[in-house]
């Protein structure tokens, strides 16, 4: 090895396991309950932390890594050029498939493109199975690469002006629902493509919703990439409100909600910021939105909706770490005026961290069951929930403990 080389830190399993002894000590965690989480047996910690064991593969360090709540990998594995997002989901099968789909091209086939007139009524078929399914990432996955790879030959094919734009519209809502699939996996280069290529084709459609839904979703990509991102999912917010703001006096339904889903976004985005008057401010004028709205009117892309205010508005007080607060605005939501199973999971994920920073673990690990009976998949690649239901199966009351056990091999968190 050159002197100037990065030193290999798996060949040195007394330095990897004295790091994943003192993470576990510090956590508090003993190695049952780590062995537990990552599949292993007490005695098999125990040999890695003294040394006995050489250290795992990477795929059992990322497990460790997910069950020691370790941010940056470095920490566990000392080596500086490895990070790790504690709220990244597991890998779904139908990830691959979709994933070629989306780095293929159709350049020389002779395959006739469906007309976009077609491909979007697959498209409107494939979101209403998404909201109807328990197991939507897997409904999606199966439809995706189907969906990915027609749209893109009907654009490359299209003859017309009109018909290119046409085109680009659905494949820009293509590339919107591929990352509502990609979405917490470990593929984060994947979920950037998704959102960038989703970004232009909607440009190039000149399509005020399509160019909407995708500002909507790369402004999320931004935001959940961390603090330093907040800055740019705040421009695109303001530019593509900017874009549509003209339009809104005589705006269709659609236009009007993905206006008022981007309202909401720049709320969500201040609220993680921890500014709480510029939050509560974009959630009013969201709100205000949404009433104009018809009362049963859902948008299929972001949710919004006058159902989904109530919901949104949990999620501002969470984000703003407010506790009672979040109570008492999930006190006033209805999750049952929400049609969309995976959108009514995540806000039951919701109002448990709201129930968790009131200091009511026990209503908070209730309310996460909710969520897994609403849509399993949901709860399973949601990090928020998996934090607090790890945190719960340490917990001293052991009848707490049990049900957050439960809850854990369902999700898959521990082995059954």
């Amino acid at each position: 090895m050159s002197p100037d080389a990065t030193p290999d830190p798996y060949v040195d399993p007394i330095r990897f396991g004295q790091r994943m002894q003192i993470l576990r000590e510090h956590r508090g965690m003993s190695r049952v309950v780590l062995a537990g989480l990552v599949g292993k047996s007490p005695s098999w910690v125990k040999r890695v932390e003294n040394g006995q064991l050489q250290a795992p593969g990477i795929d059992t360090v990322m497990l460790i890594a997910e069950a020691l709540r370790v941010r940056d990998l470095a920490d566990l594995t000392g080596r500086p050029d490895m990070s790790v997002e504690l709220f990244i989901g597991p890998g779904h099968p139908r990830l691959a498939a979709v994933r070629a789909a989306v780095d293929s091209y159709p350049l020389a086939t002779s395959r006739e493109a469906p007309s976009a007139a077609h491909l979007r009524a697959r498209l409107e078929h494939a979101w209403a199975r998404r909201h109807d399914a328990p197991n939507h990432r897997e409904v999606i996955g199966e439809l995706l690469p189907g969906l990915i790879e027609d749209a893109q030959l009907a654009v490359r094919q299209a003859q017309q002006p009109a018909e290119w734009r046409a085109a680009q519209a659905v494949l820009a809502e293509v590339y919107s629902l591929s990352q509502f699939f990609v979405a917490y996996q470990p593929d984060n280069s994947l979920l950037w493509r998704v959102a960038e290529r989703g970004m232009v084709a909607a440009q190039q459609s000149d399509d005020p919703h399509a160019v909407g839904v995708a500002a909507w979703l790369m402004a999320q990509a931004h935001r959940d990439s961390g603090p330093g991102h907040y800055e740019a999912a705040d421009a695109v917010t303001v530019e593509a409100l900017r874009y549509l703001s003209p339009l809104l006096p005589d705006a269709s339904d659609p236009v009007l909600a993905i206006a008022g889903a981007l309202t909401f976004e720049a709320g969500y985005t201040a609220a993680r910021r921890g500014d709480k008057g510029v939050a509560w401010g974009h959630w009013d004028r969201a709100r205000e939105m949404a009433g104009r709205l018809p009362v049963g009117y859902f948008h299929p892309v972001t949710s919004f909706s006058r159902a989904i205010m109530g919901a949104h508005a949990v999620t501002v007080a969470v984000e703003l770490h407010a506790g009672p607060e979040s109570v008492r605005q999930a006190g006033r939501a209805d999750s049952t005026t929400i049609p969309s199973r995976p959108r009514r999971a995540r806000h039951r994920i919701e109002e448990a961290r709201g129930f968790r920073l009131d200091g009511q673990p026990d209503v908070a690990i209730a309310t996460l069951d909710k969520a897994y009976e609403a849509a399993p998949e949901t709860i399973r690649y949601n990090g928020y929930a998996k934090s607090i239901i790890l945190e719960e199966v340490e917990s001293k009351v052991a009848d707490r403990r049990r049900r957050a056990a439960e809850l854990a091999t369902k999700i898959g968190l521990l082995a059954a």
